[in-house]
């Protein structure tokens, strides 16, 4: 496996990574980090989920953010994508780890794009469940479509300071309610997702999940974020 090369790494700062990370907190925007990497060994993509009709006025309009005026982090994450131009004979995975997870409008951007790109997986590790508008169906329709979810634990936490953080060589230091509050937002997932259709195509994401992606040498991640309405 291998990354993309990157021009240079987007680190956070340990304030913005704590203050938008923790679990115990809600704050007002979404930070979004994530990683790409080359694989020859994924499974075959699952079929094509079925139709999902846009509720923007123009489905040929990018997703535009409803609290900040622009675009939502998932929609920046897909156009950079997009913009590889990725050969579909390849296989690449996609992991991102999010404050919140996709809003429901984000998950139909989401589905319509993995339904175009078969050559392309996503896994979601998010801090926290986003519970504005429909998000229940959001949630269910992303697992259906074959995207792997779940709730960040302390390891994913301690990854991503590693990783996507300008941590300055200091350790990561967990809050009291981390292990707590992510167990608690897991059952709350898992009750979501648990309930969707049967013969959904999404995959258990919970039973036994290994690692995080690992560190690549080559890899520079990259941060996005855009502001929510709480």
């Amino acid at each position: 496996k291998r990354a993309w090369p990157a021009s240079g790494p987007h680190l956070l700062d340990e304030n913005t990574f704590t203050q938008n990370f923790r679990n115990d907190h809600n704050p007002s925007k979404t930070y979004l980090c994530y990683q790409v990497e080359l694989s020859q060994d994924l499974p075959p993509p699952p079929p094509p989920p079925p139709r999902i009709d846009c509720q923007c006025r123009n489905p040929s309009v990018p997703l535009l953010c409803q609290g900040g005026g622009g675009q939502h982090a998932e929609w920046f994450l897909l156009e950079h994508i997009r913009s590889r131009n990725l050969d579909q004979k390849l296989s690449y995975k996609v992991t991102c780890f999010l404050s919140w997870t996709p809003c429901e409008k984000c998950a139909k951007e989401i589905i319509r794009f993995l339904a175009k790109n078969r050559h392309v997986s996503l896994s979601i590790l998010a801090s926290r469940i986003y519970t504005m508008g429909p998000y229940v169906k959001g949630l269910r329709e992303l697992y259906d479509a074959g995207v792997h979810i779940s709730i960040m634990t302390f390891r994913d936490f301690e990854y991503c300071w590693q990783t996507f953080v300008d941590h300055q060589d200091s350790p990561f230091q967990p809050w009291a309610d981390l292990d707590r509050r992510s167990q608690q937002l897991s059952q709350q997932l898992r009750a979501i997702l648990q309930v969707s259709h049967t013969g959904s195509q999404g995959n258990n994401y919970f039973s036994e999940r290994k690692p995080t992606c690992p560190v690549f040498s080559d890899n520079s991640p990259h941060t996005l974020s855009h502001s929510r309405v709480k």
